[in-house]
């Protein structure tokens, strides 16, 4: 077997409008695509030795994989396909949704499974078709083999996953329905889209106190603050050489004392309740080597329990107690004995991930083994509790009880008040005292710490007691019920006009003094401004509209390759408009009839919100048919007020866009308006071109679902002009005193055709300069030679400069043999160089005639055309 292709998709797509992250393989079975699995020898018992599981494992309709294998009713590609599930879930990775589709080329196939990670989800897909391959050919997986390959997924799973507290705030955000993104640096997440986005990093937020940051992470500083505003902290100094020890401890009231660095973190060096000299040097190293300044922090010891409060947006969100490392005696295990036992839990692993973190030991840990009589040989008495490590941190494999029901109100103020004071809208501040449920100042409790950027894994995952909502505290804090978190979506797609449609209804938009970003062919624009240049119709250039603070408006132009290669990228929209499908690019990623085509471009529609709009052309079949799988409500366009679509739709109380009486005009039941008159919008050429006023009605219908007003609308017609600025490449009309050239990106047979009704209008000879891509089907080039031969009174045919691995000349013999094959004694010539046939056509050109230059490089032709005015 031989992988051709690996796609990554991440938003609704071809496959699944639900199911957004997938992994598409295109793989060629080779020598095994006529062997079913269970002909193959020793592949069964191969299979099963190696994937036990996958006995468990059921396929579409329910029924088992190994009963389905067993008596043949799979194909090798449905096999792998599985494995792949299989082996992502046995890594951690539970995955369920896949597909497998045969191509037009025998023995190769798509296997569409379901990821968590995308590295993963790749590598699962080498994985499964090296195991295959390995069992069809050995009858047998090396448990080696497999063991690396579970254990590489794992470690791909834990690059690419969140950490517990952004995992948290990250579902918090999707069980509201606000979107997501990664960013491309320091791990910052955006909540929300454009202008309503908030950013955040772990549990630092956008309004998060750069101040206060730095205030928490002055240990010193800190408690000089609160102690001044009368909160209760310990008795404490700093000092920055070891012949200050004696005098510090001596200072804060003697033994026991806590030492530990200025400008920690985790808990790393940090000793408490120290109560002989000896310690107290030992601790003073510890401290000084943790410190980044070289500064220890030397504290009165206050004994009590461990608590920490999480304070979100002035109010109490958590409360966990922590307990330091330890392990309970049985009576007959070791200590040793009794922490292997405790790290066998399934909640502990390395790291913040899990619920709890493995206890390992350090030399601190055998200091406090020391103080409490112990050693890793001791069998504990049952019940007796052996402490592991002085500080209470998760990260050193402590735990954590819920304690949010039981502080007492005296200390919930107090711990907003302290968070105010230091100014952080998210604060951990950690408490020791005996009971929580009674006020600090009667049982001599003290705040010890602030904390930015509290991790959330104690108040999520605690090892005791009820998991809290803190990421939903985070999001509320954030987006407020009721405020918004995207930008309307406006996403537009179809075989032809989709650029020209866009920036119209980017135009429109513009109207109403929002700052729009749009994505085109030509390139990605933010408030009418060129920021990307480029073909930017995939994912990457909608979300770099999604990710910009200043766009309030995002109008999404959605191509065939984008949705395809990569799905879209964003989950929903507001609008979406399909313009038309006809053939174009078959043949190509798997899409080998116009009705594939139209499948493809339905992701668009299918992905518009309940309350949103699908904007369907009602005079295309293939697109109409797209409102039964749509969700959404329908507003429909067409050419003919007389449409049955149309006039069914209107008057169940449906609202449409029509061409009536030389006039756009919206219809809704007995409600009737008109936009304006065709002639006065200047995209239609006078009203001539009828495939852009079907654009500019589709465009009319996207504004005006999103509140855009009719006046608004209609200024928006009148200014939008289709010059070589505007819309570079589309129907672009240059007047060259005696004669007219046009340029136009046509390059299939609709456009052709649409371009044809046009140029017929004119009365002088018309002269085209004619290719087509080199990657399109020999009879879709034909078609095109055909379809020139009927619009043109005079042909050169040309050919791009990138044949698109065809050889030189091929496709323009494919276009001459449509012209022989329509006009046998039509006149043309060939010259195969673009730049040499404009010129040509535009030197022969006759007084008032039309030269119509379809070309591969629109800049070129401009430059070509203007150089012309001199």
């Amino acid at each position: 077997m031989k992988i051709l292709k690996i796609q990554t998709l991440q938003g609704p797509n071809y496959w699944s409008i639900q199911d957004h992250k997938l992994i598409v393989v295109r793989l060629d079975l080779q020598d095994l695509s006529d062997r079913k699995p269970n002909r193959i020898s020793g592949f069964l018992k191969g299979l099963t030795e190696a994937l036990p599981s996958l006995g468990d494992r059921e396929c579409d309709l329910g029924e088992k994989f190994l009963e389905r294998l067993q008596d043949g009713s799979l194909w090798m590609e449905e096999v792998v396909e599985h494995v792949a599930l299989e082996l992502q879930s046995l890594a951690g990775m539970p995955v369920s949704f896949s597909r497998t589709r045969k191509t037009a080329t025998r023995g190769v196939y798509y296997i569409v499974f379901e990821y968590q990670a995308p590295e993963a989800g790749r590598y699962a897909a080498r994985a499964a078709v090296r195991l295959c391959q390995s069992i069809a050919d050995k009858g047998r997986y090396h448990s080696d083999d497999l063991r690396q390959d579970l254990q590489d997924l794992q470690r791909l799973e834990t690059e690419a996953a969140l950490g517990p507290s952004t995992e948290a705030i990250v579902k918090a955000a999707e069980a509201r329905g606000i979107p997501w993104l990664r960013l491309g640096a320091r791990f910052l997440i955006q909540l929300g889209y454009g202008v309503y986005q908030h950013r955040i990093q772990a549990t630092q937020s956008d309004r998060t106190s750069i101040l206060g940051i730095e205030l928490a992470g002055d240990k010193e500083g800190t408690k000089r603050i609160l102690q001044d505003a009368g909160v209760p902290v310990p008795r404490g100094m700093t000092i920055s050489y070891f012949d200050e020890l004696e005098n510090a401890i001596d200072a804060v009231g003697g033994f026991p004392v806590a030492i530990k660095p200025l400008d920690g973190n985790h808990g790393r060096g940090v000793a408490l309740d120290i109560n002989t000299w000896r310690d107290a040097e030992a601790a003073y190293d510890a401290a000084s080597a943790a410190s980044k300044s070289r500064t220890v922090i030397v504290e009165r010891y206050y004994k009590g329990r461990d608590h920490r409060v999480l304070v979100v947006d002035g109010k109490v969100a958590a409360v966990a107690e922590r307990v330091p490392a330890h392990v309970v005696g049985d009576g007959r295990s070791t200590v040793n004995e009794l922490i292997e036992m405790a790290n066998r839990d399934p909640r502990r692993g390395q790291g913040h991930d899990n619920v709890m973190t493995r206890i390992e030991l350090d030399r601190s840990s055998f200091e406090l083994l020391r103080k409490q009589r112990f050693s890793l040989d001791t069998v504990l008495r049952e019940g007796e509790i052996c402490y592991l490590r002085a500080t209470a941190n998760l990260s050193t494999g402590g735990i954590a009880i819920d304690r949010t029901d039981e502080i007492h109100s005296d200390n919930i103020y107090l711990a907003v008040r302290v968070a105010k004071i230091i100014g952080l809208d998210i604060a951990g501040i950690d408490i020791v005292a005996p009971d929580i449920s009674l006020p600090l100042a009667e049982v001599g409790g003290v705040v010890v710490e602030v904390n930015a950027a509290p991790g959330f894994r104690m108040h999520t995952h605690p090892s005791q007691g009820l998991p809290r909502p803190v990421g939903e505290a985070v999001l509320n804090m954030l987006f407020p019920p009721g405020t918004p978190s995207r930008i309307p979506i406006v996403a537009i797609t179809g075989t032809n006009g989709k650029t020209t449609t866009t920036r119209l209804t980017a135009q429109m938009f513009r109207q109403t003094k929002r700052i729009v970003g749009y994505t085109t062919t030509d390139g990605t624009y933010i408030d009418d401004r060129l920021v990307e240049a480029g073909d930017n119709t995939g994912p990457h250039s909608a979300k770099l509209i999604l990710q910009d603070p200043m766009a309030e408006v995002a109008i999404l132009e959605a191509a065939r390759g984008g949705i395809l290669r990569s799905g879209l990228g964003f989950s929903t929209c507001d609008v979406g408009v399909v313009l038309n499908v006809a053939a174009d690019h078959l043949g190509i990623d798997g899409i080998d009839t116009v009705e594939d085509l139209a499948y493809v471009k339905s992701v668009v529609a299918e992905t518009v919100m309940p309350e949103g709009y699908a904007v369907l052309n009602a005079d295309d079949p293939l697109v109409a048919a797209m409102a039964k799988r749509v969700k959404a409500q329908i507003a429909y366009f067409s050419m003919q007020p007389d449409n049955e679509i149309v006039q069914s739709h209107v008057q169940q109380g449906g609202l449409a866009a029509v061409y009536e009486n030389g006039y756009l005009t919206f219809k809704k039941q007995d409600w009737s308006e008109q936009i304006e008159q065709a002639v006065n919008v200047p995209l239609t050429l006078g009203g001539k071109a009828n495939f852009a006023i079907a654009n500019a009605l589709a465009a009319s219908l996207a504004a005006f679902v999103q509140g855009v007003k009719i006046e608004d609308i209609r200024a928006a017609l009148i200014a939008f002009k289709p010059s070589a600025n505007q819309t570079p490449g589309r129907m672009n009309l240059f007047d060259l005193d005696k004669y007219q050239a046009l340029i136009d990106y046509a390059h299939n047979g609709a456009s052709y055709q649409a371009m044809g009704d046009f140029v017929r209008h004119h009365e002088g000879e018309k002269i085209g300069v004619v290719g087509g891509p080199g990657d399109r089907r020999d009879e879709d080039l034909v078609n095109l030679g055909k379809l020139a031969a009927g619009i043109f009174d005079r042909i050169i045919v040309k050919e791009d400069d990138d044949t698109r691995d065809r050889p030189r000349g091929e496709a323009a013999d494919l276009i001459r043999q449509g012209i022989e094959e329509e006009k046998p004694d039509f006149h043309y010539e060939t010259i195969l160089d673009e730049t040499t046939a404009i010129n040509t056509a535009l030197d022969t050109a006759t007084e008032g005639s039309l030269v119509v230059i379809l070309p591969e490089s629109v800049s070129r032709a401009i430059k070509l055309v203007e150089s012309r005015y001199q």
